[in-house]
């Protein structure tokens, strides 16, 4: 399955959500892209003050921050 990871420069809840996608069971089938906001005008509006934002490849849900290794799990499903 793959992720998009939306992201920004020195985001320190980026990295907490970094460890908790980590820690989920699913981590090792999945393909993590991680996208800098900063380089899109766009992005950027999208998800300036929502990063870390996950989204899906496959049916395009999102889930934002804060979320719980659980969480993940189900949003993995």
């Amino acid at each position: 399955m793959k992720i998009i990871f939306y992201t920004g420069p020195q985001c320190s809840l980026c990295d907490l959500a970094d460890v908790e996608l980590q820690q989920t069971s699913k981590f090792s089938s999945l393909e993590i892209a991680k996208v800098n906001i900063r380089t899109s005008t766009e992005l950027y509006h999208l998800y300036g003050a929502r990063i870390p934002v996950l989204k899906r490849a496959d049916n395009e849900k999102e889930i934002g921050w804060p979320f719980t290794a659980a969480d993940l799990e189900e949003f993995l499903q």
